[in-house]
């Protein structure tokens, strides 16, 4: 438990100027699609080969962890084709892309209760990571039957089962190593693409103190520029974690870069 990131709401993380944590909602497939009157599953076949993109640039600038929002647990009241369609482009997209992850040393993680996924997919999960699992040049982590709600009260659970003292009472640090980012820092910057400014179910934990990014574009068509425009974004913001500007000046850690 010693070894665990820093919480932001319990003490003050390092601030790079890149961000090294990364969280992105790849929203628009389907409009991206519809607006070229091709079927909404193109849509999220274009949206695997903009994350490809997305993922090459964050290993070449330096960015530690990259963590994806593919399939929330909501997802699942989308029409069932679709839902299918969903299902067999992610097995393939893990069966062609695991090898060249692990080619470019980047460690893959599957976060979500995969309870609902059939034999070959879960196998195919468990390969994939395992394979890549001493990568070090990257992180990507991919959130599918996701929830963050599901992620908190899924670590209650297990915390609980563990340590049946603790339905007394517990602290943050008890609960920590039970999230399924528990070994991952809390996201510097969140971007969510395709117009819509909500978090929905997203990392609600680990997004406390994140910065937010929206854009109008589309997944399929954010890459390596749009993925700058972020990051240009965010190196201007004032990171204060609940002190005053003025402290930040007084201790020489003023990240405000509005007037550059």
């Amino acid at each position: 438990m010693a070894n665990l990131p820093p919480s932001s709401t319990r003490t003050i993380p390092d601030i790079a100027n890149v961000p090294r944590h990364i969280a992105i909602i790849m929203d628009g497939n389907g409009r991206w699609a519809k607006h070229r009157f091709m079927p909404r599953v193109m849509g999220h076949q274009r949206g695997v080969d903009a994350l490809r993109e997305v993922v090459k640039a964050c290993r070449s600038l330096g960015v530690e962890y990259l963590t994806v929002f593919a399939f929330s647990s909501e997802n699942w009241r989308r029409p069932a084709d679709e839902v299918s369609f969903l299902m067999t482009l992610f097995l393939k997209m893990l069966e062609r892309e695991a090898a060249n992850l692990h080619k470019n040393n980047i460690r893959l993680r599957i976060i979500g209760d995969r309870s609902r996924f059939n034999d070959k997919l879960r196998q195919t999960m468990q390969e994939a990571e395992q394979l890549t699992a001493n990568n070090n040049a990257l992180t990507l982590t991919i959130a599918a039957n996701y929830g963050g709600r599901w992620d908190v009260m899924h670590a209650v659970q297990g915390m609980l089962e563990d340590h049946p003292h603790l339905a007394q009472g517990f602290t943050e640090e008890d609960l920590a190593p039970y999230l399924s980012m528990s070994d991952a820092p809390e996201p510097d910057l969140f971007i969510r693409t395709g117009g819509e400014q909500r978090i929905s179910n997203f990392m609600l934990w680990q997004l406390a103190y994140t910065e937010l990014y929206f854009t109008e574009i589309l997944w399929p068509a954010f890459g390596r520029e749009e993925l700058e425009d972020a990051i240009v974004s965010y190196q201007k913001r004032e990171r204060r974690f609940g002190r005053t500007s003025e402290q930040l000046l007084a201790g020489g850690q003023s990240q405000d870069k509005r007037d550059a």
